[in-house]
């Protein structure tokens, strides 16, 4: 079975790649002279990263709203899920930016493929939604750590490959700040 990932980042990367070549000199007649004024260009490694991150994002703010729905949940699983949300929710909004500059857009979120990017299954999220708060909060666990070692993968593709220095700098702080929660997270499976 091809691999969707690799076939929706290809796919992107051609398009931006077309979409540079249309690309016009200036913005405006005002700016000449003044160095450029076009928004970045979206190399396509940037617009790919984006393109595919935000999806990814979507799901561990999903996976977020889910556990923090129980009852009797974990208070530090509950804690660690608010800050997956409020960290990432932003980061989404920032990168839709990007992908609306660059003239590209996200992955529908459907689209992915679950291999190898840490994504959670339909069938896991429902697996989640139906645990009770000790059952939740070791499924939340679990499937986060793998889910942010996906991310950590995208990201360090992103500081391989890319070139835009905003989608660089949000790269290297995803991979800092998840590896940092990976961490934390295998520390709160054993203490639970």
């Amino acid at each position: 079975m091809p691999n969707r990932i690799a076939t929706t980042v290809a796919a992107l990367a051609a398009a931006a790649i077309a979409l540079s070549g249309c690309a016009s000199p200036e913005v405006g007649g005002d700016h000449a002279g003044h160095g450029s004024s076009q928004a970045p260009s979206g190399a396509a490694a940037d617009v790919a990263f984006a393109a595919a991150m935000i999806p990814h994002h979507e799901q561990a703010v999903e996976m977020a709203d889910i556990v923090l729905a129980k009852p009797d949940l974990d208070p530090r699983v509950a804690d660690l899920a608010e800050r997956i949300r409020a960290a990432q929710e932003p980061e989404i909004a920032t990168m839709r930016s990007w992908l609306e500059a660059w003239g590209a857009e996200a992955d529908a979120h459907g689209g992915m493929d679950h291999g190898d990017d840490g994504m959670l299954t339909e069938g896991e999220l429902a697996e989640l939604e139906a645990a009770d708060g000790a059952s939740a909060s070791t499924r939340f666990l679990e499937g986060m750590i793998a889910h942010h070692e996906g991310a950590v993968a995208m990201a360090e593709q992103e500081l391989d490959d890319g070139e835009d220095p905003d989608a660089l700098a949000l790269a290297a702080s995803i991979v800092d700040a998840q590896q940092r929660e990976i961490d934390e997270m295998r520390a709160l499976l054993d203490a639970l």
